[in-house]
């Protein structure tokens, strides 16, 4: 086979794995505090021929950090992020992961839990008890929670993720890093926004115009697998007729 085809199939695996991403992006653009997937790609070049071949890899998919917009809402339940710390969360079976989705609401036992039911931790990695019936909170750019007569009742936890460490997604908009995080202690860069809750970091007349070229190039991919398969044909058929 020309390794013109092999060429444009690399070209189309690389595009179907950028139109997943581009998919799955447009379909979380209202989810709050979610993270838009990109893919990295890479040149490979064959030596195999005396002539050097560049080929596409299938790309290498990751999270963005980049921040979405804050939107008000004025509940006091609602907490946003500002900076590139994130919330500490835990669910049931006792999974740790990180979120900037602070949309929280209160059970009947005063612990604070995210609207999918983890549970937020404290800056200690704590679940963080409250009293249902000591009144209505004030949270602090530095997570302090005051409940009641001026009281600190506990602390919203907000840590930071090292820049090189490896994502993984998990519930919701929720991801799981391969290395350690770091709580914040210093709130200058990185605070509590109460009232308020971050949107995706989608921008969707991007995505559908990544759409809409992606399926382009797609497109004139497999015209160059028609082109050479039909000129491979075609000197079958002329070097038969010669023989």
């Amino acid at each position: 086979m020309q390794s013109s085809l092999y060429v444009a199939l690399s070209a189309q695996v690389a595009l179907s794995n950028r139109l997943e991403t581009v998919s799955r992006n447009v379909a979380n653009m209202n989810t709050a505090g979610y993270r838009a997937d990109e893919v990295n790609f890479a040149e490979l070049v064959s030596k195999a021929g005396p002539d050097k071949v560049s080929f596409s890899s299938g790309g290498e998919s990751y999270i963005s950090r980049q921040g979405g917009s804050l939107n008000k809402t004025d509940n006091p339940l609602d907490l946003a992020v500002e900076g590139e710390a994130w919330f500490a969360i835990r669910d049931g079976n006792g999974t740790l992961s990180y979120t900037r989705d602070g949309r929280l609401h209160m059970a009947n036992d005063g612990t604070l839990k995210t609207v999918t039911g983890q549970q937020i931790l404290g800056a200690g990695g704590q679940p963080i008890q409250l009293n249902p019936e000591a009144g209505a909170l004030l949270i602090t750019q530095n997570g302090d929670i005051v409940q009641g007569e001026d009281e600190v009742a506990g602390q919203i936890g907000l840590f930071l993720i090292p820049e090189d460490a490896k994502l993984t997604r998990r519930d919701n908009s929720a991801v799981i890093p391969d290395k350690p995080v770091t709580p914040v202690q210093v709130f200058d860069k990185n605070a509590v926004r109460q009232g308020y809750v971050e949107g995706a970091n989608i921008n969707p007349v991007r995505e559908m115009t990544k759409m809409i070229m992606i399926t382009r190039a797609f497109e004139s991919a497999t015209k160059m697998i028609d082109m050479g398969n039909q000129s491979q044909e075609k000197a079958i058929r002329e070097l038969g007729a010669t023989s």
